[in-house]
């Protein structure tokens, strides 16, 4: 058996190559704006991320087809009996669909305000961007529609 070596391996003096790569992340834009070539719009690093997040939190279970537990399915939640658990448990729904989901995001804050009155709940989350380090708030206002 031969041992193969590189050229860094038989001189001690060159040192290796260190590179690194920036992601940059990218999404199409749901709103399906057309450009003035005729092609859409694209999202990129934290839009692209926010606008991610933004749609797990809206997705509900079974929603999205082939994948029955994408999403945190917080509308689920207007129609249970409102005690002191009932916004950990969102808290906690959120939490794990975007630990799951959306990698690319680092959840710092969760405040989740409901309204059983009125069948709403209101969500502040506070989140990271990994590869940029920025921190970003989502306000999401999430209603019944009847």
């Amino acid at each position: 058996m031969a041992r193969v070596l590189s050229i860094e391996d038989k001189d001690p003096n060159v040192k290796s190559v260190i590179t690194s790569r920036n992601k940059v992340y990218s999404d199409i834009d749901l709103t399906f704006t057309k450009r003035p070539s005729g092609d859409i719009y694209k999202k990129s690093d934290s839009a692209a991320v926010r606008q991610s997040v933004k749609n797990i939190i809206a997705t509900g279970r079974l929603e999205k087809p082939f994948e029955e537990d994408f999403g945190a399915d917080i509308t689920s939640m207007f129609f249970e009996l409102a005690d002191d658990n009932s916004s950990q448990n969102v808290r906690e729904s959120i939490d794990n669909a975007l630990y799951i989901y959306e990698p690319r995001a680092e959840v710092l804050n969760i405040d989740v305000n409901l309204q059983p009155d009125r069948n709403s709940l209101s969500v502040t989350l506070t989140f990271k961007v990994v590869s940029t380090e920025e921190v970003i708030t989502l306000n999401t206002f999430v209603s019944r529609l009847r």
